[in-house]
């Protein structure tokens, strides 16, 4: 049976999205938490599991910002898919609690609902862990005076108690997550319709950059997102996180338009062409 890895412990908001997304590709996998991010994807990289599914942008707090670094990485990894998944965040306490003095969760989880944090627990301690189902799991197990921002299936799993329900500062509140694999597959019968392109450019030359999005405007190629990180390599390196729709333009016109674009670049990774489901 074929593994896929998410982000755990069991009732993420990952957990959540990866079992759906095993329905709606008719899947048998077999989904396994991993305690970080960067854990589920070098968990695929390195044999240990057939696929990952992991967050790479959310439409409040903005990038995950651990996935692009990790896919900046040494590795050979393809998107096959990409879902847009609603996510609803709920406060969640231990039976019993009189009040709170601590928030933990995810930094995702807390930014999206930093103004409702704001405006009923100013004063709370805010602490971040590395999923909201560990801090679900932190409260069940006793830490005292806290709430945890989490989902609605994690205060199921730990028996908590909902305090209030739909706490995100934006009732749109979509995470956009991605399905990696080692290769290019076809798992469902939606046609691809984007690529991500991951490169770094020479800095040091004038215009490098605008060189780069004129050959994708010059070939009519709709570049919809573009970022930036540090590429960890010194001070003012960075490498470019660049999307393109691909439903529209040609194969040839594609792969010809790739190639000039990669002969302007130190390196270019290209993670493949998927689906985008919602």
């Amino acid at each position: 049976m074929a593994i896929l890895a998410f982000l755990g412990p069991h009732g993420t908001h990952s957990e959540e999205a990866a079992a759906y997304i095993n329905d709606f590709c008719k899947q048998d996998w077999s989904l396994q938490p991993y305690r970080g991010i960067h854990e589920a994807i070098y968990a695929v990289h390195n044999g240990d599991a057939d696929y990952c599914f992991v967050p790479i942008e959310n439409s409040i707090e903005g990038s995950v910002r651990i996935t692009l670094d990790t896919l900046m990485d040494d590795i050979d990894l393809k998107i096959n898919m990409e879902l847009i998944w609603q996510v609803h965040n709920q406060l969640l306490l231990k039976k019993g609690t009189t009040a709170i003095k601590k928030i933990i969760s995810h930094p995702q989880a807390l930014a999206q609902c930093r103004k409702y944090i704001q405006k009923n627990y100013s004063q709370a301690e805010i602490i971040e862990v590395v999923s909201t189902a560990h801090a679900a799991k932190m409260v069940a197990d006793g830490l005292p005076d806290a709430a945890a921002i989490a989902s609605k299936r994690s205060g199921q799993i730990y028996n908590l108690q909902t305090a209030d329900a739909e706490i995100q500062d934006i009732s749109d509140n979509v995470t956009r997550f991605i399905l990696l694999g080692k290769k290019q597959e076809i798992l469902h019968k939606e046609k691809p319709v984007k690529t991500l392109l991951i490169c770094q450019i020479d800095g040091s030359k004038a215009g490098s950059l605008c060189g780069v999005l004129n050959d994708f405007a010059n070939s009519d190629i709709n570049m919809t997102r573009i970022e930036s990180r540090p590429a960890r390599t010194g001070l003012g390196n960075y490498v470019f996180f660049i999307e393109i729709e691909t439903a529209n333009v040609s194969e040839e016109q594609l792969r010809k338009t790739l190639q000039i674009v990669q002969e302007k670049c130190l390196w270019l990774k290209n993670m493949g062409y998927f689906p985008i489901i919602k």
